[in-house]
């Protein structure tokens, strides 16, 4: 896939998977899309997330995997592409280790 078409696949997919998780979502916590990868051939698709409060994480994560099916129709209906992509969730660790670094940063710099 060529990059520009890439990376507007990703918008779409990072705006649909923060619609369909404010509209599924129990408001016990606040999940906030970060990223999305592509495969090479784009067949495959990770949605990376993070999860406040953090003790959530575990079971925001089990949410998010058992609601694949249904975001996969619920991306069908917005993108309306022949060939989707096969959709996974992962809590974003990069994102928690920057955060981590920069909490380390600003005690260094007290």
């Amino acid at each position: 896939m060529s990059g520009d078409r890439d990376q507007k696949l990703k918008d779409v997919i990072k705006e649909a998977a923060s619609k369909f998780l404010q509209k599924e979502g129990n408001y016990t916590s606040l999940l906030t899309v970060t990223d999305v990868s592509l495969s090479d051939r784009g067949n495959q698709s990770t949605i990376f997330f993070t999860v406040l409060p953090v003790e959530k994480e575990k079971g925001a994560l089990d949410f998010v995997k058992r609601k694949r099916a249904e975001f996969r129709e619920f991306f069908k209906d917005q993108a309306r592409m022949r060939a989707l992509p096969f959709f996974d969730f992962e809590l974003d660790r990069g994102e928690k280790n920057r955060q981590k670094i920069d909490e380390i940063g600003r005690n260094i710099v007290q």
